[in-house]
């Protein structure tokens, strides 16, 4: 396990102790394989980030945790280390924790661990659920600033939200749907990745409210808690494609397209419009395939670069600002595709 960094940083990287990094490091044993691969995981974020680490300034850790598809997350990674080496004054270190899927009391058990080990700000992507915001403000308490991330928990006193206006995101893949259904009365398949996350109900929301004001005719059929896996998308929008013949188009709010197109063509069906979210790995190949119509994406470097100014202002590093606004939403085509980030 090759590397040039000291064994402290590799500790601190990892929130493990010296003396168990030690022990991975010279293959001296009576180590779970899990941390194991924790000590593998901090080595190469050390590596991706190294440039940075190397600068000058004061040095602050962060926390990203996220429960959210690999897809989503290794675009939230990749933005954040791109936008490292211009966090100036200081110097910006993370530590991921990223999930599928799983028990809500998992991520809470993540915010409490940090909690107890010490950091100087989380970013968060959960459910908003009681118990995750009773682990937010366990958080605030401590002294850790948690800014949201793509979904808020506004009942929570995290100390800011980042991302799009999820309400006017909806509306808008209402109006492109809408344009390019025109006068047809084919039947809209909304998919939601579960119903605990507020940015799919708010996008949900903003959908069925201007579908309903510009188009009443128009038949929506909502499918949820796929989880926004292709594993468990699959099956849910074969069933519904096979209990509705007029289906004919998808707003995808949580993902799983893949699958979704899938199940369209494995019952010989044709997806007139396909709107989705987010420009991360299997969106930028659809789109550049043509299959899907639109995707509503978002600057993920510049949510991450607030979202860490945000942090740093908490701790005077940085002169106070403004609200923070919501990010802009851009209607991305096969033929505007902004450059992959790199």
């Amino acid at each position: 396990m090759g590397h040039p960094f000291p064994i402290r940083e590799i500790a601190r990287q990892a929130g493990l102790s010296e003396a168990t990094v030690d022990r991975v490091l010279n293959g001296r044993g009576g180590v779970r394989e899990s941390t194991e691969r924790e000590v593998r995981q901090a080595i190469a974020d050390l590596d991706r980030q190294r440039t940075q680490v190397r600068l000058v300034g004061r040095t602050f850790m962060i926390d990203i945790v996220m429960q959210t598809p690999e897809r989503f997350s290794t675009a939230v990674r990749a933005a954040l280390e791109a936008e490292l080496p211009a966090l100036h004054p200081a110097v910006v270190r993370s530590r991921f924790h990223f999930r599928e899927t799983g028990p809500v009391a998992e991520l809470t058990r993540t915010l409490d661990r940090i909690g107890r080990r010490g950091s100087q700000g989380v970013i968060l992507k959960a459910p908003d659920v009681p118990e995750m915001a009773a682990a937010v403000a366990r958080l605030a308490e401590s002294g850790i600033p948690v800014v949201t991330l793509v979904t808020d928990l506004p009942s929570t006193p995290r100390l800011a939200y980042v991302g799009i206006d999820n309400r006017s995101a909806g509306a808008t893949a209402a109006y492109l749907m809408g344009q390019w259904l025109g006068d047809r009365p084919d039947h809209v398949l909304t998919s939601l990745s579960s119903g605990f996350f507020r940015n799919e109900e708010e996008r949900e929301m903003g959908f069925r409210s201007a579908m309903r004001a510009r188009h009443p005719e128009r038949t929506l059929v909502e499918l949820a808690e796929g989880q926004g896996l292709d594993a468990t998308q699959y099956d849910l929008v074969r069933a519904a494609l096979e209990r509705d013949p007029e289906i004919r188009a998808v707003y995808s709010i949580g993902g799983g397209n893949i699958a979704t197109l899938r199940a369209f063509e494995d019952l010989g069906r044709r997806c007139a419009v396909f709107v989705a979210h987010d420009l991360d790995h299997d969106n930028t190949r659809l789109l550049r395939e043509q299959r899907l119509s639109a995707v509503l994406h978002h600057d993920l470097r510049h949510d991450m670069r607030e979202a860490c100014h945000i942090v740093m202002r908490a701790h005077g590093a940085l002169p106070p600002a403004g609200p923070t606004l919501p990010s802009a939403i851009q209607v991305v085509t096969p033929y505007n595709m902004p450059t992959p980030i790199g």
